[in-house]
C-alpha cells in the first residue's frame, strides 16, 4: 500500500507517561471521526482536534510506496543514539498501519507507539498503545498502556458515568489531559478536580507547547 504522511520530525514526546522521551513523530494523513476540514468541523464527531492532519506537505510529509521506504525515512530522522522510539499519530494512525510497517520498523530497532482514538483496533505489534477516546465515538480498543482523556469535552462530552466506566477498561495508566481552547484555566481547574475526586487518574498535560516543541 502508499502510506500517506502528513509530517515527520524527531522531537520529545510532551503528554502523558512517556513525556521527555526522545522520539520520531510521524503524523498520518486523515482520520475517520473529522475530515479535516473547517467547514465540516461542526458536524464532526471530534470536533476539538487541534492538528492538522489534511494533505501530504508537512516537513517530512509525503507519500511513501513501501513500508521500507517509509522505515527508512523514519530512522534517518532519529539519526545517532541508541533506542529508537517512534510515535504514530496522526489523525488516526490506525488507518494505514500495516503489517508491513510494524515489520519494517521493528526491523530498524525501533519502539512503536500509537496515539490512537480506538475506533479501531490497534496492531498487535505496537510496543505502547495510547488510546484518547472521543465522546460520541465507538471505542473498540479498551486495554492498552495507557488511556488519555482529554477533559472536559465540548458539548456535553464525557461524564463521570463514563469516566467510572473507562476504569473498568484494561488500561495500565489512567491520564486526564485538560483541553486546550479558549478557556483553558477552566479546563485545568476541572481536570484537577477530576483527579482530586479520582485519585486513579493522573494529570498529563502538553508540555511540548510550553517548552515550543513541536
Amino acid at each position: 500500500m502508499t502510506y500517506a504522511v502528513k509530517e515527520m520530525f524527531l522531537t520529545l514526546q510532551g503528554e502523558g507517561v512517556q513525556a521527555g522521551r526522545r522520539a520520531v513523530f510521524l503524523r498520518f494523513a486523515g482520520c475517520n471521526l473529522w475530515s479535516g476540514r473547517e467547514q465540516d468541523r461542526r458536524d464532526a464527531v471530534c470536533r476539538f482536534c487541534d492538528t492538522d492532519f489534511v494533505g501530504t506537505d508537512g516537513d517530512g510529509g509525503g507519500k511513501f510506496a513501501t513500508a521500507d521506504a517509509l522505515a527508512d525515512a523514519a530512522f534517518a530522522f532519529w539519526g545517532e543514539g541508541e533506542g529508537p522510539y517512534i510515535v504514530l499519530t496522526g489523525g488516526e494512525p490506525m488507518l494505514q498501519v500495516d503489517d508491513a510497517l510494524i515489520d519494517a520498523l521493528h526491523g530498524r530497532g525501533f519502539t512503536i507507539a500509537i496515539e490512537s482514538n480506538g475506533t479501531l483496533p490497534a496492531h498487535p505489534g505496537i510496543d505502547w498503545v495510547c488510546i484518547s477516546p472521543k465522546a460520541g465515538s465507538d471505542v473498540v480498543q479498551v486495554k492498552g498502556n495507557e488511556l488519555k482523556l482529554v477533559w472536559p469535552q465540548p458539548d456535553g462530552g464525557h461524564s463521570l458515568a463514563d469516566v467510572e466506566a473507562m476504569e473498568g477498561w484494561g488500561f495500565d495508566h489512567l491520564l486526564v489531559q485538560p483541553l486546550d481552547d479558549a478557556h483553558a484555566v477552566d479546563n485545568a481547574r476541572a481536570a484537577i478536580d477530576l483527579v482530586m475526586a479520582r485519585p486513579r487518574w493522573r494529570l498529563t498535560v502538553q508540555a511540548h507547547k510550553y517548552l515550543g516543541l513541536r
